[in-house]
Parts: C-alpha cells; structure tokens; sequence
C-alpha cells in the first residue's frame, strides 16, 4: 500500500478529461494534476522545446512526491515519453491517439484520426499508422485545444462542423479523439456525427493501464478514499476556476456514457 500521490500533467487544461477516467478507474488513488497552462499549446512546439518544458515539469512533480507518472497529452506522450522512462525509474503511463481500438471498427469507410500537428507528424504515429492505419486519414486540428482551453464550446462547434462537412457523402466508420482536450467534445461530436460513426479515444485505456503497473509494482493505496489537487503554471484565479468545472463535466460525461 502506498499513499503517495499520482502525478498527471498536461499543455493545458485538457489531461482533465484524462483525471477524470483515472478517478474512476482508481477512487482510492490520490492525483496531483499539474496543467503547464502558461506554455500551451505543447501540439504546435518543437519537438525540443516540448522535451524542455516537460523535464521541467516532471521534476515540480518529482518534488511534490508521486509515485508514478500520467503524460496526459498525447504530444508530450509522443516526444518525451522514451525519455522520461530511460531517466527516471518510477512508472510512467504515456497517451497515444487510440487509432489500434478504432481500427477494430473499421468496415468499409474512413477513420479519422484529429489531432495537433505535431502529434501526427512524429515518427512514433507513423508507425501506429504503419500498423493499424488501413483507411485512417490524419487530420491536423491547429487551433481546436484553445477552444476548449477558453471553453468556447460555440466556436469548437463550429470547428467541427466545418472539418466533418469536408467528407459529406463519405462513411466515416470512426472518428479518433487524438488529443486530450478533444474528449471533452465528444458530445458535440456525437451530435454532428451519423449514430454509427464510433468516436474512440485512449483516456479509459489509460486508467486501465495505470491501474495495471501499481498492481504490478505493488503501488496501489490502501486508502478508503482518495482525492486530487489542482496546480497550473498560469495564473491561478482564472485556470484552477476552468479546471475545475472540466473535471465536472468530464466525470459528468462519463457517467452519461
């Protein structure tokens, strides 16, 4: 039994939507979330300037005393995750864009897979596409996190109609929630979206496999109650107030799933 915290971080105020599957999965753990909110978006970065910041990142963790580590971004996962694993020993649970899953959907049209440039130019995904990508298209969504970084639920709307009104007339077997912040528009995807279009993203398949390496390395709590603390590298008065309310709306969101 181990009652130190699991540390959880972000660009910004996406990995939320991540927190709030880990609390699901494991109510008994402690999370300290760290949003780095002052240097988002990670997804438009060099891929060295993204390793910069989260080294910094996961030595403010490292010093708030966790146990083990969620990249909850799939860039960050994508270009740092290798390295955090050859310099650090405690367990590190990355994110990848959940395009395996959604292959397994696959009939006769399309996948699309949304998220940030950087993500899906890396190497790391050219291989996941190399693999499971029959019929999956990249679809870069600069622009799409700071919507949701704002909550500008109207104008993220507005952004997915556009993209999906380019393959009217297509079947699109699924769509690939490709970046943390986009879970949390899921219900708008699903509106705009044909009911047997699946949306597919990696926040429940990382919970589980959080879950999976504290069992095996003997870290789960024994706690009868866990709980969370927020942190961002922003301006608190206006970002623990949205990260807050994301939480909600993300466990909201689960519990309607």
């Amino acid at each position: 039994m181990n009652s130190q915290p699991v540390g959880v971080f972000d660009s910004g105020v996406g990995g939320i939507s991540v927190l709030a599957s880990l609390m699901r999965e494991l109510p008994q753990e402690r999370f300290f979330y760290y949003g780095d909110t002052a240097h988002a978006p990670y997804g438009t970065k060099p891929t060295e300037e993204v390793n910069r910041l989260v080294g910094d990142v996961t030595r403010h963790l490292i010093g708030e005393g966790i146990k083990a580590l969620v990249i909850a971004c799939n860039t960050a996962s994508a270009v740092s995750a290798q390295t955090l694993r050859e310099t650090y020993s405690f367990p590190i649970v990355a994110m990848e864009p959940a395009l395996k899953p959604a292959s397994l959907l696959r009939r006769d049209g399309r996948v699309l897979v949304l998220a940030t440039p950087v993500t899906l130019a890396l190497p790391k995904f050219g291989r996941l596409m190399a693999h499971y990508g029959e019929g999956a298209e990249r679809v870069p969504c600069p622009g799409l996190m700071e919507l949701v970084e704002r909550e500008d639920w109207d104008g993220a709307e507005t952004y997915l109609r556009e993209l999906f009104a380019r393959y009217d007339g297509q079947p699109i077997d699924a769509v690939v929630l490709g970046c943390t912040h986009y879970v949390f528009l899921r219900p708008i995807a699903r509106r705009l979206l044909p009911e047997t279009t699946a949306i597919v993203d990696g926040n429940e398949g990382t919970a589980r496999q959080l879950r999976h390496v504290l069992e095996e390395r003997q870290l789960l709590s024994g706690a009868a109650v866990g709980g969370y603390a927020l942190e961002t590298s922003g301006d608190p008065a206006v970002t623990l107030p949205v990260m807050e309310r994301l939480l909600r709306l993300g466990r909201q969101n689960l519990t309607a799933d």
